[in-house]
Protein backbone atom coordinates (compact mmCIF):
# COMPACT_ATOMS: atom_id res chain seq x y z
CA UNK A 1 0.00 0.00 0.00
CA UNK A 2 1.34 3.57 -0.81
CA UNK A 3 0.18 6.17 1.17
CA UNK A 4 -2.06 9.64 -0.48
CA UNK A 5 -3.89 11.92 1.46
CA UNK A 6 -6.39 14.58 1.62
CA UNK A 7 -8.47 17.15 4.51
CA UNK A 8 -10.14 15.21 7.02
CA UNK A 9 -13.85 16.85 7.51
CA UNK A 10 -16.56 16.23 10.56
CA UNK A 11 -20.04 17.60 11.19
CA UNK A 12 -20.72 21.57 10.67
CA UNK A 13 -23.28 20.73 13.84
CA UNK A 14 -25.07 18.32 15.97
CA UNK A 15 -28.66 16.36 14.70
CA UNK A 16 -30.99 13.56 16.20
CA UNK A 17 -32.87 11.12 15.21
CA UNK A 18 -34.81 8.40 17.20
CA UNK A 19 -36.88 4.91 16.69
CA UNK A 20 -36.48 1.56 17.38
CA UNK A 21 -34.28 -1.00 17.14
CA UNK A 22 -34.37 -3.78 13.93
CA UNK A 23 -33.23 -6.58 16.75
CA UNK A 24 -34.10 -5.65 20.33
CA UNK A 25 -37.24 -4.14 19.60
CA UNK A 26 -35.76 -1.18 22.09
CA UNK A 27 -36.67 2.76 21.71
CA UNK A 28 -33.29 4.61 21.21
CA UNK A 29 -32.22 8.18 20.63
CA UNK A 30 -29.13 9.19 19.19
CA UNK A 31 -27.28 12.26 18.80
CA UNK A 32 -24.47 12.95 16.04
CA UNK A 33 -22.40 15.44 16.43
CA UNK A 34 -19.19 16.77 15.55
CA UNK A 35 -15.70 15.20 16.56
CA UNK A 36 -12.08 16.50 16.90
CA UNK A 37 -9.62 15.80 13.80
CA UNK A 38 -7.94 12.68 14.12
CA UNK A 39 -10.83 11.24 16.40
CA UNK A 40 -12.37 9.05 13.74
CA UNK A 41 -16.12 7.95 14.13
CA UNK A 42 -17.12 6.59 17.77
CA UNK A 43 -19.84 5.91 19.85
CA UNK A 44 -20.93 7.04 23.22
CA UNK A 45 -23.25 4.83 25.52
CA UNK A 46 -24.83 7.50 27.81
CA UNK A 47 -26.48 5.07 29.63
CA UNK A 48 -23.68 3.25 30.97
CA UNK A 49 -21.68 3.99 33.92
CA UNK A 50 -18.76 6.92 32.56
CA UNK A 51 -20.55 7.28 29.36
CA UNK A 52 -18.52 4.18 27.74
CA UNK A 53 -17.21 5.25 24.55
CA UNK A 54 -16.52 2.26 21.47
CA UNK A 55 -14.59 3.24 18.66
CA UNK A 56 -15.80 2.83 15.01
CA UNK A 57 -12.97 0.09 13.81
CA UNK A 58 -12.81 -3.45 13.19
CA UNK A 59 -11.22 -4.30 16.54
CA UNK A 60 -14.36 -3.49 18.05
CA UNK A 61 -15.99 -5.87 15.84
CA UNK A 62 -17.99 -8.32 18.72
CA UNK A 63 -20.43 -10.25 16.47
CA UNK A 64 -21.86 -9.90 12.87
CA UNK A 65 -25.36 -11.82 12.83
CA UNK A 66 -27.81 -9.83 10.49
CA UNK A 67 -26.23 -6.73 11.96
CA UNK A 68 -22.90 -5.81 13.01
CA UNK A 69 -22.27 -5.10 16.90
CA UNK A 70 -19.31 -3.22 18.22
CA UNK A 71 -17.95 -3.77 21.69
CA UNK A 72 -15.27 -2.35 24.08
CA UNK A 73 -15.57 -4.39 27.61
CA UNK A 74 -18.89 -4.45 28.81
CA UNK A 75 -20.34 -1.33 26.88
CA UNK A 76 -21.87 -2.38 23.13
CA UNK A 77 -23.63 -1.12 20.17
CA UNK A 78 -25.54 -3.12 17.70
CA UNK A 79 -26.97 -2.08 14.12
CA UNK A 80 -24.22 0.06 13.31
CA UNK A 81 -23.94 -0.38 9.76
CA UNK A 82 -26.69 2.32 7.84
CA UNK A 83 -24.77 5.00 9.87
CA UNK A 84 -21.91 4.25 9.56
CA UNK A 85 -22.60 3.69 5.46
CA UNK A 86 -24.15 7.24 5.50
CA UNK A 87 -20.97 9.05 7.60
CA UNK A 88 -18.70 7.49 5.36
CA UNK A 89 -20.71 7.79 1.78
CA UNK A 90 -21.07 11.48 2.80
CA UNK A 91 -17.52 12.30 3.41
CA UNK A 92 -17.33 13.09 7.61
CA UNK A 93 -13.91 11.32 8.74
CA UNK A 94 -14.70 12.29 12.37
CA UNK A 95 -18.27 11.75 14.63
CA UNK A 96 -19.50 11.58 17.94
CA UNK A 97 -22.57 9.15 18.18
CA UNK A 98 -24.42 9.65 21.37
CA UNK A 99 -26.92 6.92 22.06
CA UNK A 100 -28.93 5.76 25.13
CA UNK A 101 -29.44 2.05 24.75
CA UNK A 102 -27.78 -0.89 23.14
CA UNK A 103 -28.81 -0.65 19.68
CA UNK A 104 -29.37 2.27 16.37
CA UNK A 105 -32.90 2.50 15.60
CA UNK A 106 -33.84 1.20 12.00
CA UNK A 107 -35.72 4.10 10.94
CA UNK A 108 -37.14 2.93 7.43
CA UNK A 109 -34.95 0.15 6.89
CA UNK A 110 -32.28 2.38 4.94
CA UNK A 111 -29.80 4.90 5.26
CA UNK A 112 -31.80 7.73 4.11
CA UNK A 113 -32.89 9.27 6.93
CA UNK A 114 -29.03 9.07 8.47
CA UNK A 115 -28.05 11.14 4.82
CA UNK A 116 -30.84 13.57 4.81
CA UNK A 117 -29.93 14.66 8.22
CA UNK A 118 -25.88 14.59 7.88
CA UNK A 119 -26.89 16.77 4.70
CA UNK A 120 -28.98 19.09 6.27
CA UNK A 121 -25.75 19.72 8.67
CA UNK A 122 -23.34 19.94 6.45
CA UNK A 123 -19.94 19.46 6.98
CA UNK A 124 -17.02 21.33 8.33
CA UNK A 125 -12.95 20.95 6.64
CA UNK A 126 -10.07 20.06 8.91
CA UNK A 127 -7.14 21.11 9.21
CA UNK A 128 -5.66 17.69 9.67
CA UNK A 129 -4.66 15.57 6.63
CA UNK A 130 -6.75 12.49 6.05
CA UNK A 131 -4.25 9.61 4.94
CA UNK A 132 -5.38 7.07 2.27
CA UNK A 133 -3.71 4.22 0.75
CA UNK A 134 -3.30 2.50 -2.85
CA UNK A 135 -4.03 -0.90 -2.64
CA UNK A 136 -0.41 -3.02 -4.64
CA UNK A 137 -1.83 -6.03 -4.82
CA UNK A 138 -4.87 -8.34 -4.21
CA UNK A 139 -6.65 -9.60 -1.12
CA UNK A 140 -9.73 -11.53 -0.55
CA UNK A 141 -11.14 -14.13 1.93
CA UNK A 142 -14.64 -16.45 1.39
CA UNK A 143 -16.86 -19.02 2.81
CA UNK A 144 -18.08 -21.92 0.30
CA UNK A 145 -19.15 -19.40 -3.02
CA UNK A 146 -19.41 -16.60 -0.90
CA UNK A 147 -16.33 -14.02 -1.35
CA UNK A 148 -15.18 -10.40 -0.90
CA UNK A 149 -12.14 -9.28 -2.37
CA UNK A 150 -9.67 -5.96 -2.55
CA UNK A 151 -8.50 -5.21 -6.01
CA UNK A 152 -6.04 -2.96 -6.68
CA UNK A 153 -7.99 -0.07 -9.34
CA UNK A 154 -7.68 3.15 -10.54
CA UNK A 155 -9.89 4.70 -7.93
CA UNK A 156 -12.17 3.29 -5.18
CA UNK A 157 -15.26 1.21 -6.30
CA UNK A 158 -17.46 -1.18 -4.73
CA UNK A 159 -19.52 -4.12 -6.69
CA UNK A 160 -21.63 -6.62 -5.57
CA UNK A 161 -23.56 -9.49 -6.71
CA UNK A 162 -26.58 -11.68 -5.08
CA UNK A 163 -28.09 -14.83 -5.88
CA UNK A 164 -31.63 -15.78 -4.60
CA UNK A 165 -33.89 -18.41 -5.66
CA UNK A 166 -36.80 -16.77 -5.15
CA UNK A 167 -38.10 -14.91 -8.85
CA UNK A 168 -38.07 -11.63 -7.55
CA UNK A 169 -34.80 -11.19 -6.34
CA UNK A 170 -33.03 -13.89 -8.57
CA UNK A 171 -29.46 -12.64 -9.77
CA UNK A 172 -28.25 -8.94 -9.55
CA UNK A 173 -25.18 -6.83 -9.55
CA UNK A 174 -24.56 -2.69 -8.65
CA UNK A 175 -21.59 -1.12 -9.13
CA UNK A 176 -20.68 2.21 -7.22
CA UNK A 177 -17.74 5.08 -7.62
CA UNK A 178 -17.90 6.89 -4.43
CA UNK A 179 -19.66 10.38 -4.72
CA UNK A 180 -21.67 12.07 -2.10
CA UNK A 181 -24.70 13.56 -4.10
CA UNK A 182 -24.76 9.80 -5.59
CA UNK A 183 -24.71 8.51 -2.27
CA UNK A 184 -27.57 10.52 -0.92
CA UNK A 185 -29.37 9.41 -4.64
CA UNK A 186 -28.36 5.95 -5.47
CA UNK A 187 -27.25 3.86 -2.56
CA UNK A 188 -28.45 5.63 0.82
CA UNK A 189 -32.50 5.03 0.12
CA UNK A 190 -31.92 1.41 -0.38
CA UNK A 191 -34.10 -0.80 2.47
CA UNK A 192 -33.00 -4.11 4.44
CA UNK A 193 -35.07 -6.84 3.32
CA UNK A 194 -35.39 -10.10 4.55
CA UNK A 195 -36.85 -13.95 2.91
CA UNK A 196 -40.85 -14.50 4.43
CA UNK A 197 -40.29 -18.29 4.87
CA UNK A 198 -37.31 -16.87 6.98
CA UNK A 199 -39.20 -14.44 9.98
CA UNK A 200 -40.44 -16.69 12.10
CA UNK A 201 -36.92 -18.65 12.75
CA UNK A 202 -35.47 -15.13 13.55
CA UNK A 203 -38.20 -13.93 15.87
CA UNK A 204 -37.77 -17.64 17.72
CA UNK A 205 -34.15 -16.57 17.89
CA UNK A 206 -35.36 -13.29 19.70
CA UNK A 207 -34.09 -11.32 16.33
CA UNK A 208 -35.93 -8.40 14.56
CA UNK A 209 -38.06 -7.88 17.24
CA UNK A 210 -38.01 -4.88 16.27
CA UNK A 211 -38.72 -5.65 12.16
CA UNK A 212 -42.03 -4.41 10.51
CA UNK A 213 -43.26 -3.85 6.99
CA UNK A 214 -42.16 -0.29 7.54
CA UNK A 215 -38.64 -0.69 8.14
CA UNK A 216 -38.27 -3.45 5.75
CA UNK A 217 -38.88 -5.19 2.47
CA UNK A 218 -40.01 -8.83 3.12
CA UNK A 219 -39.95 -11.48 0.01
CA UNK A 220 -42.11 -14.07 -0.55
CA UNK A 221 -42.52 -17.27 -3.40
CA UNK A 222 -45.49 -14.65 -4.89
CA UNK A 223 -42.81 -11.57 -4.78
CA UNK A 224 -42.51 -8.66 -2.16
CA UNK A 225 -45.19 -8.01 0.45
CA UNK A 226 -44.61 -4.57 0.73
CA UNK A 227 -44.38 -3.02 -2.74
CA UNK A 228 -43.18 -0.87 -4.60
CA UNK A 229 -40.06 -1.18 -4.72
CA UNK A 230 -37.64 2.16 -4.87
CA UNK A 231 -35.14 0.54 -7.09
CA UNK A 232 -35.57 -2.68 -9.52
CA UNK A 233 -32.30 -4.13 -7.80
CA UNK A 234 -33.05 -2.33 -4.42
CA UNK A 235 -31.78 -5.64 -2.54
CA UNK A 236 -28.31 -5.43 -3.88
CA UNK A 237 -28.19 -2.25 -3.75
CA UNK A 238 -28.77 -2.45 -0.14
CA UNK A 239 -26.29 -5.29 0.47
CA UNK A 240 -23.60 -2.77 -1.13
CA UNK A 241 -24.79 0.17 1.51
CA UNK A 242 -23.91 -2.35 4.21
CA UNK A 243 -20.38 -3.23 2.38
CA UNK A 244 -19.69 0.55 2.80
CA UNK A 245 -20.61 1.01 6.59
CA UNK A 246 -18.61 -2.24 7.39
CA UNK A 247 -15.79 -0.96 5.54
CA UNK A 248 -15.78 2.36 6.92
CA UNK A 249 -14.69 0.14 10.11
CA UNK A 250 -11.36 0.53 8.49
CA UNK A 251 -11.26 3.63 10.55
CA UNK A 252 -10.17 7.58 10.35
CA UNK A 253 -6.55 6.44 8.04
CA UNK A 254 -9.03 4.88 5.08
CA UNK A 255 -12.66 6.27 5.27
CA UNK A 256 -13.61 6.46 1.88
CA UNK A 257 -9.78 7.23 0.62
CA UNK A 258 -8.70 3.75 -0.56
CA UNK A 259 -7.68 3.38 -3.83
CA UNK A 260 -8.90 -0.21 -4.75
CA UNK A 261 -12.07 -2.50 -6.06
CA UNK A 262 -14.04 -4.01 -3.38
CA UNK A 263 -15.66 -6.68 -4.53
CA UNK A 264 -18.31 -9.02 -3.21
CA UNK A 265 -20.62 -11.95 -3.97
CA UNK A 266 -23.37 -13.54 -1.91
CA UNK A 267 -20.94 -11.62 1.17
CA UNK A 268 -22.26 -11.49 4.85
CA UNK A 269 -21.18 -8.93 7.55
CA UNK A 270 -18.43 -11.60 9.09
CA UNK A 271 -16.49 -11.55 5.34
CA UNK A 272 -17.20 -7.50 4.98
CA UNK A 273 -15.44 -7.57 8.68
CA UNK A 274 -12.48 -10.52 7.44
CA UNK A 275 -11.73 -8.13 4.28
CA UNK A 276 -11.57 -5.07 6.58
CA UNK A 277 -9.38 -7.09 9.60
CA UNK A 278 -6.97 -7.85 6.80
CA UNK A 279 -6.84 -4.68 5.27
CA UNK A 280 -5.95 -3.44 8.93
CA UNK A 281 -3.64 -5.57 9.20
CA UNK A 282 -2.02 -4.56 5.64
CA UNK A 283 -1.91 -1.38 6.57
CA UNK A 284 -0.14 -1.91 9.82
CA UNK A 285 2.31 -3.62 7.93
CA UNK A 286 3.28 -1.24 5.23
CA UNK A 287 3.31 2.23 7.66
CA UNK A 288 5.73 -0.04 10.07
CA UNK A 289 8.57 2.26 10.85
CA UNK A 290 6.97 5.40 9.65
CA UNK A 291 7.89 8.42 10.88
CA UNK A 292 4.36 9.32 12.55
CA UNK A 293 4.79 10.01 16.23
CA UNK A 294 3.64 7.48 18.61
CA UNK A 295 1.18 10.76 19.97
CA UNK A 296 -0.45 10.65 16.51
CA UNK A 297 -0.92 6.94 15.75
CA UNK A 298 -2.29 6.54 19.68
CA UNK A 299 -5.08 9.44 18.68
CA UNK A 300 -5.89 7.60 15.37
CA UNK A 301 -6.29 4.45 15.96
CA UNK A 302 -7.87 5.31 19.52
CA UNK A 303 -10.88 7.54 18.97
CA UNK A 304 -11.78 7.62 22.92
CA UNK A 305 -7.81 9.31 23.56
CA UNK A 306 -8.38 12.23 21.18
CA UNK A 307 -11.92 13.28 22.43
CA UNK A 308 -11.19 13.71 26.03
CA UNK A 309 -9.24 16.51 25.66
CA UNK A 310 -11.78 18.18 23.60
CA UNK A 311 -15.09 19.86 24.60
CA UNK A 312 -18.06 19.10 22.58
CA UNK A 313 -20.46 21.55 21.59
CA UNK A 314 -23.21 21.95 18.57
Amino acid sequence: MHPVASAQHTLASSFELSGIGLHSGAEARVRVGPAAPGAGRFFVRLDQPEASVIPAQVDSVHQTVLSTELRLGEASVRTVEHLLAALAGLGVDNARIELDGPELPILDGSALPWAEAIAAVGLATQDQPRPAYVLTEPIWCHSGDAFVAALPAPQLRFSYGIEFELPAIGQQWWTWTPDSQSFLQEVAPARTFALEHQVEALRGAGLIKGGSLENALVCGTQGWLNPPLRFPNEPVRHKLLDLVGDFSLLGIRHALGLQAHILAYKASHDLHTRLVRLLAERWQAATRGSAAPEAEMAEVLNPAISWSSHAHSD
